[in-house]
């Protein structure tokens, strides 16, 4: 039952991965959460239970249970409370409340969605076009990245066919920040200003300044989350846009190959690497012997630091995160594979 109490953001900080999330975003989810109490000798879940919920104990005492056995101990305000309790799907553990216990539950999904959208904000914009890109020829700009090398040249060529030219005048919006993602855009005339609207500042914060050969809006269709940014015409222009299905099937699909547990541990094993792009807290909690963590939202800053001659083994907890990671390495040049059913899956084998 709900305690009524509110939940105030710097508690919600203390929890890992919440502790990551921006402070618009927490304020946010803490607006939409209620904490509720458990009365000692009840269940908060139980073994084999299949419900997605991340349970974090705010006070009071739990004990995860194997059958009669007590694995853990678990008090509220504790390291250990940090985490989620009992995370894997199904439920390894029973979680009983042996002292009245303030929790809260999340929906897993949903968490990991916000997880996405958050880290990701500030690259709303993939840099295809690269060097040369200042020329009119749009077409030849896209077909010169490493991205479009990859790709099977069907592909390419239904690209092309299935994309739809559209005449933008200045002042124009392409995408809106909250929206849901639809199409995929490449800017074939004209410029585009990118911005993120934050409590602080209504107006927005101008992230980049898009010209010919620029895409963006690929990150929300492969994480399927909302836009995280604003995309405004400076000029008249025109724009080529690709359908989210065909980009999924045409364009992303080709580029990311995913693996099942024992064929990453494999290439693991001769020689290519974990990389974890989950937030730090997140990786202390767990994480795979040697892995690289590299949050997703530095994934692009960080991309001189990895070896283009080692293949790695993209990983979060569902795959949702870890896809999208892949997906920048690989137009990027570098071999990425991702984790099918992320560490959560890897965890329950």
């Amino acid at each position: 039952m709900s305690s009524g109490k509110a939940l105030k953001p710097e508690q919600l900080a203390f929890f890992s991965p919440l502790d990551g999330l921006k402070k618009e975003n927490l304020q946010a989810l803490a607006r939409k959460t209620h904490v509720r109490e458990c009365a000692a000798g009840k269940a908060l879940f139980r073994q084999g239970d299949e419900e997605k919920r991340s349970v974090y104990l705010l006070s009071g005492t739990v004990e995860l249970r194997d059958g009669e056995q007590v694995v853990a101990t678990i008090r509220g305000g504790s390291d250990q409370s940090r985490n989620p309790l009992g995370a894997v799907l199904p439920r390894r553990y029973t979680a009983m409340v042996v002292a009245n216990a303030e929790y809260i539950a999340l929906d897993s999904d949903q968490l990991d969605l916000m997880l996405t959208w958050d880290q990701t904000g500030s690259y709303e914009v993939s840099e295809l076009g690269g060097p040369g890109a200042e020329g009119d020829d749009w077409m030849t700009a896209l077909l010169q990245t490493k991205a479009f090398h990859r790709i099977p040249p069907a592909n390419i060529q239904a690209i092309f066919m299935r994309m739809e030219r559209i005449n933008l005048k200045e002042g124009d919006v392409v995408i809106k920040q909250g929206d849901e993602g639809d199409y995929f855009y490449v800017v074939t005339v004209g410029r585009c200003v990118v911005t993120r609207e934050t409590p602080l500042n209504k107006e927005g914060i101008r992230l980049a300044e898009l010209g010919v050969g620029d895409t963006f809006g690929e990150e929300a269709l492969i994480s399927n989350a909302r836009r995280n940014a604003t995309v405004t015409m400076l000029s008249n222009g025109s724009l080529m846009r690709l359908g989210k299905e065909d980009f999924r099937t045409l364009l992303n699909e080709p580029l990311l190959e995913w693996l099942e547990t024992d064929e990453a541990e494999k290439i693991v094993a001769d020689g290519g690497k974990w990389l974890d792009v989950r937030l730090p807290s997140e990786f202390e909690n767990f994480h795979q012997p040697g892995a690289v963590n590299v949050p997703l939202y530095f994934i692009r800053l960080k991309l001189k630091t990895l070896d283009t001659n080692v293949p790695y083994v993209v990983c979060c907890d569902t795959g949702r995160r870890s896809s999208a990671g892949a997906f920048i390495l690989n137009e990027r040049g570098l071999k990425a594979y991702v984790l099918r059913g992320g560490l959560n899956a890897l965890r329950a084998v």
